[in-house]
């Protein structure tokens, strides 16, 4: 059996409960997939998005809902070595990847300062959005996880003064008719790592030129240091990041100071004593 179908073969079989059953789940749940979508599989080249591929390429193939997927590499200015790694990585999975060029190190090198991230994530957003609308496409697909969702709203929540959460999907503000789409959004990276090394796949950590030129290290992380909360957090209760999950699918109006919905405010007291 040629690799990429042994690999295939281990979504299905060895991880159907961790990986492809959640991924499933979360597609059906959200209605993530639907009839004669276009969706852009967006690749950065590391193993969420590579499993993202591979599960939407299954999806393709055998669900009865008929859609298209074009699987996309933006190359922001990464080194040779990286460019031709993730080649690599996808001739080996068999995923008929497009790549195209963008000058996002070139300009965040050059304007970006000593905190580049924010001007990065943007740009790429900004690319992506308008190369999916070249290929036609009404929604884009992004690797994101359920780790990704806990770190993210525990990021919020104890440095934003925020309660909000990462959504599985949402329609973008910029870019009239997409929709940005998360089906790994219930799938735990340790089950990812675990996927990785069970077919023995090597992939892209941080292909990032400024982690390093910029001294952003990870113990200087926010999120690495959310990370490393959620791991003692979870000493005391394995099922930690299970509960701060349905918690934000779980939220009693009747007990909170405030809410905002598209940027209006909203007390307590404003309804306190009509009951």
């Amino acid at each position: 059996m040629e690799k990429y179908k042994e690999i295939e073969r281990s979504i299905i079989k060895r991880f159907r409960k961790e990986i492809w059953s959640k991924f499933v789940k979360a597609i059906k749940e959200f209605f993530l997939i639907e009839e004669n979508d276009n969706i852009m599989v967006c690749m950065s080249g590391g193993k969420d998005s590579f499993l993202l591929a591979k599960c939407i390429q299954e999806l393709e193939r055998h669900s009865k809902i008929p859609f298209t997927a074009h699987y996309v590499v933006m190359n922001p200015g990464y080194t040779d070595k990286n460019l031709n790694k993730i080649k690599e990585n996808a001739s080996l999975l068999n995923i008929p990847i497009e790549i195209f060029e963008s000058d996002i190190f070139e300009v965040v090198d050059r304007v970006g300062g000593k905190s580049p991230c924010y001007l990065c994530a943007r740009m790429r957003r900004g690319y992506l959005y308008s190369k999916a609308q070249e290929l036609g496409c009404n929604k884009i697909a992004l690797g994101h996880h359920f780790d990704d969702v806990i770190e993210t709203s525990l990021l919020s929540l104890l440095y934003g003064s925020e309660i909000k959460t990462m959504m599985p999907k949402l329609h973008s503000d910029n870019f009239p008719g997409l929709e940005l789409i998360r089906p790994l959004y219930l799938i735990k990276e340790e089950n990812i790592i675990s996927w990785s090394k069970y077919n023995n796949l090597s992939f892209l950590n941080c292909a990032c030129k400024f982690t390093e030129e910029y001294n952003l290290s990870k113990v200087e992380s926010k999120r690495e240091e959310i990370k490393n909360l959620i791991k003692d957090l979870k000493k005391v209760d394995s099922k930690i990041d299970e509960h701060i999950f349905k918690a934000y699918d779980n939220i009693n109006l009747n007990c909170v100071l405030g809410t905002k919905k598209d940027g209006m405010y909203e007390s307590f007291l404003n309804d306190y004593d009509k009951k």
